[in-house]
């Protein structure tokens, strides 16, 4: 055993931490540990206190990322009975943006007595939408500036990204801002706290901190224009120094290996954004191959040589995903959710009562129904704005729409529209990337759906007349992770010399893969024209009555 490599890979998820053992060689994965956060999602109150939180608040308690770390490695090499001589590197990822404040020494401020019971001292999750005002301010601000920047990002600047977050804690709660030594991501913090060395890395700060590989953070002008008292907020709160992924970040620190069972010194890679780091774990090292990590959402990730300027793109980074690319981000912001949401609310008792009999869960019994339905039968057209719309249109204040029900409609045939709606709005994605010049010849998936739902993966196929690939890792964010785990420990450690080489002997796809059907394809374009119509007329302005609705209800 003793020349066998192995190289760990942690995912710090939404609800839990998942960590992999990869052998080096061959990526076989040899064993895995999850934890389930103690503090979970934070949205109700603190915890341990009955302070309340607003609306839209999603934060977490820093400590349960500690504990990942402390319960999760010392389980794989127990389970594996591998010895921490032959664990060559370490890789984690994040969801994003999730960033706190922390003091001189590292430590969050809400793990600090004096701090503790206000709200902004704690780690603000990458769902947290409370900082909408300042994501408003932020794109104002930059378009009346004609500010460069907000092309890359499909026009719109997130309520969910840093700088919202951080000008929230500004506005709201000044003393904490005041009292930071530094806001950071979680996955640069975590990193931090393995070796002991701040190494922001350039997916996270480029996909979420208006970082460009060629010029940097936008002006201290515009900070200033935001507030005055931001104008120097990455001089003051964050560095100016960007690490390019696979950087090895520094070694496990003495304490960090006493807590995991670890060797000191161990190398460990910059961290990592957990759909961004699919992208090699699905194979992927070249353009023209776009990856769905597909769940409650899906994150469409591709690369290609050049910079072209896609409407509507989450983010085009420089060096953001693979080395000498620029990094495309496009996604749909309901997925899953919107078939959890139909089963949860619209699926009369029977249905329950047949999946019970035959032993299946209701997911599956809709499935079984919606395949016997041929491409058009049901009569129905939906648009799959359930949660807003993340690309193309950027518009969070769009909602859901079904069309042609009658009183003979179905539940198998709303679930399969629903799944054509999330078809038809990926299709439109890949459309729009390929009216402007980028070339999307294969697709490929990883996360839950895929494994879940064979007639979705197959209608996606036939939707967008593309092979389907799937990555053959359940954990495909984790062993992302840990490939760059063995670029950190270079070739001279028994690891690789970059991600492409890492990839070209670690990382593998499934046999089984979805193939279009040609006369359904020709089906489907029929009805994607209508689904085009709908999508312009409700999505551009001409028809506002979803917006509306929605201020009617809000009154």
């Amino acid at each position: 055993m003793g020349q066998t490599k192995y190289a760990m890979g942690i995912d710090f998820g939404t609800e839990s931490g998942r960590a992999l053992l990869v052998r080096v060689g061959d990526g076989e994965e040899v064993a895995s540990s999850v934890y389930e956060y103690k503090d979970g999602v934070i949205d109700e109150f603190l915890p341990g206190t009955h302070i309340k939180l607003e609306a839209d608040w999603a934060l977490q308690n820093p400590a349960d990322y500690m504990e990942t770390l402390k319960r999760t490695i010392p389980e794989l090499l127990e389970k594996s009975g591998v010895n921490p001589q032959d664990v060559i590197g370490i890789g984690i990822d994040f969801t994003s943006c999730t960033m706190m404040p922390i003091d001189k020494e590292g430590t969050p401020l809400c793990l600090i007595d004096k701090y503790k019971n206000n709200p902004h001292s704690w780690v603000k999750l990458w769902k947290h939408h409370a900082a909408q005002p300042e994501a408003d301010r932020i794109n104002q601000v930059a378009s009346e500036r004609k500010e460069k920047f907000l092309a890359r990002y499909g026009g719109k600047y997130s309520s969910e990204w840093f700088y919202s977050k951080a000008l929230q804690i500004l506005d709201e709660a000044p003393q904490i801002y005041e009292a930071a030594d530094k806001l950071i991501e979680a996955a640069d913090w975590i990193v931090l706290q393995l070796t002991g060395k701040e190494r922001r890395n350039s997916c996270t700060a480029g996909y979420k901190a208006l970082w460009d590989h060629d010029t940097g953070f936008p002006s201290q002008d515009y900070f200033r224009a935001l507030d005055p008292r931001f104008e120097k907020v990455v001089d003051e709160k964050m560095p100016r120094n960007i690490y390019l992924l696979g950087t090895r970040a520094g070694g496990l620190t003495q304490e960090m290996a006493r807590l995991t069972g670890l060797r000191e010194r161990t190398p460990v890679a910059v961290g990592n954004v957990d759909a961004h780091v699919s992208v090699p774990a699905a194979t992927i090292t070249q353009p023209g191959k776009m990856l769905m990590v597909m769940g409650t959402s899906i994150c469409h990730m591709m690369v290609d040589k050049e910079l072209h300027l896609i409407p509507g793109a989450c983010g085009i980074v420089k060096e953001g995903i693979l080395p000498g690319y620029y990094g495309y981000e496009a996604g749909q912001s309901g997925v899953g959710d919107i078939f959890a949401w139909f089963v949860e609310n619209c699926v009369p008792s029977k249905y329950f009562e047949e999946a019970n009999k035959k032993g299946v869960n209701i997911h599956h019994l809709l499935e079984e129904k919606a395949s016997l339905l041929k491409v058009g039968e049901s009569g129905l057209l939906a648009l799959d704005w359930w949660n807003g719309n993340r690309s193309v249109l950027v518009d969070a204040d769009l909602s859901g729409l079904l069309l042609g029900c009658t009183l003979e409609t179905k539940p198998e045939e709303i679930y399969r529209a629903l799944i054509e709606a999330t078809a038809f709005g990926t299709y439109k994605i890949i459309n729009t990337f390929q009216e402007n010049e980028v070339k999307i010849e294969e697709l490929y998936a990883c996360g839950g759906l895929p494994e879940r739902n064979k007639l979705l993966m197959q209608i996606y196929a036939d939707v967008t007349g593309r092979t389907i690939k799937v990555a053959a890792s359940s954990q495909a964010p984790a062993f992302g992770s840990a490939m760059f785990g063995t670029v950190a420990a270079r070739r001279e450690n028994g690891g690789y010399d970059s991600i492409m080489e890492a990839a070209k002997n670690m990382a593998h796809l499934r046999r089984e893969c979805f193939v279009p059907d040609g006369e359904n394809h020709r089906g489907y374009e029929r009805i994607y024209r209508e689904y085009e119509r709908l999508h312009d007329y409700f999505g551009r302005g001409e028809n506002n009555v979803m917006k509306w609705l929605k201020k009617l209800r809000n009154k």
